[in-house]
């Protein structure tokens, strides 16, 4: 299928338009940004990670916050737009800082008013 849908309090989002869904106004392009900082005990234990492998659990609940914290900026943008929706929504990812100690999560989209 290749869309994801979640509605939050009546608030759609999909990564694509669904069929069936009636957009009644496209109201403009809206996003979100997060941006985290990776913390010394949680690089000590990716660091052990790296040697001896597994998953670096401390990093993948920091960057699912900073997700939803992305998406919530983009939901307040898209209702301050007057929507009750957003479609087409992207996600970007990008380290930065000067020692790489840093992640941005930024989700971008269209406004839309369901009809």
């Amino acid at each position: 299928m290749g869309w994801f849908s979640k509605s939050t309090d009546g608030f759609f989002l999909s990564t694509t338009t669904p069929p069936g869904i009636d957009l009644g106004q496209y109201l403009g392009v809206v996003n979100g940004e997060a941006i985290i900082g990776a913390n010394i005990f949680r690089d000590m234990f990716s660091s052990v990670r790296d040697v001896v492998g597994g998953r670096a659990g401390g990093y993948e609940r920091a960057l699912a916050g900073a997700r939803d914290a992305a998406i919530e900026g983009l939901i307040e943008a898209a209702k301050a737009m007057g929507a009750n929706g957003v479609i087409g929504i992207d996600f970007d990812y990008e380290v930065m800082g000067e020692a790489n100690g840093m992640m941005m999560v930024a989700v971008s989209g269209t406004a839309v008013k369901l009809g």
